[in-house]
């Protein structure tokens, strides 16, 4: 797409979901955009009319880049429209607040290098996101040109769900970034997740047929890489689809996420089922099927291990950041409280 020209709303990946959600006063008051980037202190949207900057406030609520929204002439926020589908993250470091990543994706590009930093455990993470929100992951395997041996990875990874799609790709490779290009379509709305390092901004580069995006040489000592991204954005691909690219996420805390990790793990789950016991840990109870199927070889240890450590890292941080809603919300009350008592008091000493 000529990303010279105004895109419609269709392009940018409008569809009925959307527009069932507006009233026909909304429709006639209001403008349609998208968040197609997210800065600190500022959000660009796109529209049919083009590029603008949205005007926010402090008591707007969240939004993220691949949010719909309404905004007024004066390009206020008027409200986000029901997002079709959301990533979040528990926020990096000590924070207990979860934070928004993207909104209304349609595939999942899970990024991981063929090199020292391939790790099962970190695409299964990904997995969990992924199911979580409901959206296709599809796996992409990169620097397929430094790697002697691709077949193994690419099995291990197929092992952990043999309906997922696994691409093992060299992004500097114009034959194999056409494996991708039925995943670019018109309106289709992509997303990538990955460490740093893996290859992402050289893989956008591919896609993009041009040099969109810096990249930074590998560092020698472990395989990792730097970050070169370092704001969430919405691109435009020539064949007329659009992707959402975001940091790499070194420190990617699942929360609220039990469904995407029992998902990525049912058969873990259904094996569960069959134990002896309902609250069965998995670890030495007598009758217990998951460990019954780790001895006979049906089930890998290290499987078990990654679920047991992905179970209890979403109930901490979702626990904990339930918690913190809990006390805002008691302190919220508190507040108001005291803050009519004081009004109480003031209004019986002009009685006097």
């Amino acid at each position: 797409m000529n990303t010279e020209t105004t895109p419609s709303l269709n392009q940018l990946g409008w569809r009925p979901y959307f527009q069932q959600q507006l009233s026909l006063e909304e429709f006639e008051q209001y403008q349609i955009g998208r968040i197609s980037e997210q800065h600190r202190n500022s959000n660009v949207l796109l529209t049919e009319k083009g590029q603008l900057s949205l005007v926010s406030t402090p008591s707007d609520v969240p939004v993220c880049v691949g949010d719909w929204v309404l905004y007024d002439t004066n390009n206020r926020l008027v409200r986000v429209l029901e997002r079709q589908s959301l990533f979040q993250r528990k926020a990096a470091g000590t924070k207990v607040n979860s934070q928004l990543i993207a909104a209304n994706v349609d595939r999942l590009f899970i990024v991981s290098s063929l090199n020292s930093d391939f790790s099962l455990n970190r695409i299964e993470r990904y997995l969990a996101i992924a199911k979580e929100a409901e959206v296709e992951p599809i796996i992409i395997l990169t620097k397929a040109d430094q790697c002697t041996d691709i077949d193994t990875p690419v099995e291990q990874v197929q092992k952990l769900n043999p309906l997922i799609i696994v691409h093992a790709i060299n992004a500097l490779d114009s034959n194999d970034l056409k494996q991708l290009e039925p995943y670019c379509k018109v309106g289709k709305t992509l997303a990538l997740l990955g460490s740093s390092g893996v290859g992402k901004s050289t893989l956008i580069n591919g896609l993009m047929g041009i040099n969109a995006q810096a990249t930074a040489e590998i560092r020698e000592s472990d395989g990792k890489g730097r970050h070169t991204t370092t704001a969430r954005s919405l691109k435009w691909l020539p064949a007329g689809g659009i992707f959402i690219d975001t940091p790499g996420m070194r420190e990617l805390q699942l929360v609220d996420c039990e469904t995407g990790v029992n998902e990525t793990f049912s058969e873990i789950i259904n094996l569960a089922k069959k134990c002896r016991f309902s609250d069965c840990s998995h670890n030495s109870e007598p009758g217990c099927a998951v460990q019954k199927a780790i001895e006979n070889g049906q089930l890998e240890l290290r499987r078990l291990q990654s679920f047991n450590k992905l179970h209890r890292e979403q109930e901490l941080n979702s626990a904990t950041i339930a918690e913190k809603r809990s006390k805002d919300k008691s302190l919220g009350k508190m507040i108001h409280r005291v803050q009519a008592e004081s009004r109480q008091m003031k209004n019986k000493s002009f009685e006097f």
